[in-house]
């Protein structure tokens, strides 16, 4: 057989993108976009918010806890919603939320109003880990990989977009247009997914659990909510060492119910098996550095050139900063598709670390700064786009949308720590400039080596993900 016509057998074999499939992976993936988006759009504006709403950085702050803690909650309970009546309904009411949640922020004047708004849009957050089930079993096998990996990369690249918009909102405009453009984006996204998603066929059997439900929603509530608030209530506060302790005591109680139960929330025995386990635990370690990224760029660069480190640039371009690795993360996701799900993961946690090593090494000049953030967010690309892959391969068909779900909860559990620690290693090891106390430049480093040692050791735990289900 000759070259050509060896070429010619190869392209047949795999048949090419349809029209149909083309835009539904486009709208899935704006849907996941828009829902990244969220859980950083504020960030960069969260000074001027305190000024506006007359509030203390502390309840400003709470505009971002209530999505994290309404989110974390949600995913699990949505994803078992997907596999027993439809994935592709409880992504609709994900989308409908981000719409409903959006618009409540844009309308509102208040602090009530856009925590109670944020609170709505944090169940939109269970969009991502849907879509990933969704694509996953809707699309055809060639195809498959390739779509689940450019939807969990969305996780990352909403976040890395989210700094430079809100930088240039907060330049032109006010806030409300941050929220304007997610109801937007969700008003398109409903009706393209109610047209063109197809809703696969339901392979679970059974009943909501509820009271798992309940009792998983106050063991995350419990752990998040100290993460979330420990900098401010002080890590020895008798709450705050309360609720970890509540939350250790709820989760053992969650994993003794729910494997007396035929039709529990979590399998808990699938979940423990080292695949699962492995990758959701290599997911939260990938998460605290993604997230590390965001609290460790932006700020970094919009500090003055008096600290030693900082380049006195303004907010628009401290986001700016982020979106060559965003753009990375989206770029390299098709690539990840086309390595097996471990060595992608591996490949990915160690090309973070790389990124994060190097910044603590080179501080001197802005671009050494894109350069390397842009590096960790090319892995962060690589090792995201690889997680739903081997959540596919461990899990049973019946509890597709509900595994995706717990991974995204470790991603998250990740992010929060990340927040947690860094901020208060931030806030620990300061400098005086004008009368000011800001970050040391010991301080980025130290939470850079934390992120490069997350990253190693999350490529360690791939390692031994079994090769059975690691592709």
């Amino acid at each position: 057989m000759t070259h050509s016509a060896t070429i010619e057998r190869d392209v047949a074999a795999k048949p090419a993108w349809t029209s149909k499939q083309i835009v539904m992976l486009l709208v899935v993936s704006i849907a996941g976009l828009l829902v990244s988006l969220t859980q950083s759009l504020l960030v960069p504006v969260m000074p001027e918010l305190a000024v506006g709403l007359r509030a203390s950085a502390d309840d400003i702050a709470w505009l971002l806890t209530a999505t994290l803690l309404v989110g974390a909650v949600a995913v699990p309970v949505f994803g078992r919603l997907g596999d027993l009546y439809g994935t592709k309904l409880m992504l609709l009411v994900a989308v409908a939320s981000l719409v409903a949640g959006s618009l409540v922020c844009a309308l509102s004047d208040s602090l009530a109003g856009l925590i109670v708004g944020r609170a709505i849009v944090g169940l939109s957050v269970t969009a991502v880990p849907l879509s990933i089930s969704l694509i996953g079993v809707t699309l055809p096998r060639e195809h498959a990989a390739t779509g689940v990996a450019v939807i969990s990369a969305m996780l990352g690249v909403g976040g890395a977009l989210g700094l430079p918009l809100a930088g240039l909102i907060a330049e032109y405009s006010t806030y409300h247009a941050l929220f304007w453009i997610c109801v937007a984006g969700g008003v398109v996204a409903f009706p393209i997914i109610l047209a063109v998603v197809p809703e696969p066929a339901r392979a679970a059997r059974g009943r909501m659990d509820i009271p798992g439900s309940v009792l998983l929603g106050a063991t995350v509530l419990a752990l998040l909510l100290p993460l979330a608030k420990g900098n401010a209530w002080g890590w020895g506060d008798p709450l705050t060492l309360g609720l970890l302790a509540a939350a250790a005591v709820l989760l053992a109680g969650f994993v003794v119910l729910e494997r007396r139960l035929a039709s529990p929330l979590v399998d808990v025995r699938t979940s423990a098996r080292p695949a699962m386990l492995l990758t959701n635990v290599a997911s939260l370690c990938v998460g605290f550095a993604l997230f590390a990224t965001l609290i460790g760029t932006a700020s970094y660069v919009q500090a003055p050139a008096a600290t030693g480190y900082g380049f006195g640039k303004s907010i628009l371009v401290g986001g700016l900063c982020m979106l060559p690795g965003g753009l990375a993360m989206l770029a390299l996701s098709p690539f990840s598709a086309k390595l097996r799900p471990r060595t992608a993961l591996i490949a990915g946690s160690l090309v973070i670390a790389v990124g994060f090593g190097a910044r603590i090494v080179f501080t001197d000049h802005l671009w050494q700064v894109i350069l390397f953030t842009t590096i960790a967010g090319a892995g962060t690309g690589i090792a995201y786009a690889a997680m739903p892959g081997l959540v596919m391969r461990a899990a049973p068909r019946s509890e597709l949308a509900s595994a995706n779900g717990l991974n995204t909860l470790f991603r998250s559990v990740g992010s929060s720590l990340a927040s947690a620690v860094g901020g208060s290693i931030l806030a620990a090891q300061t400098i005086t400039i004008a009368g000011y106390a800001l970050p040391s430049l010991a301080a980025y480093r130290t939470l850079f080596a934390l992120c490069a040692g997350a990253a190693v050791l999350a490529a360690a735990l791939a390692l031994f993900i079994p090769r059975s289900v690691s592709g």
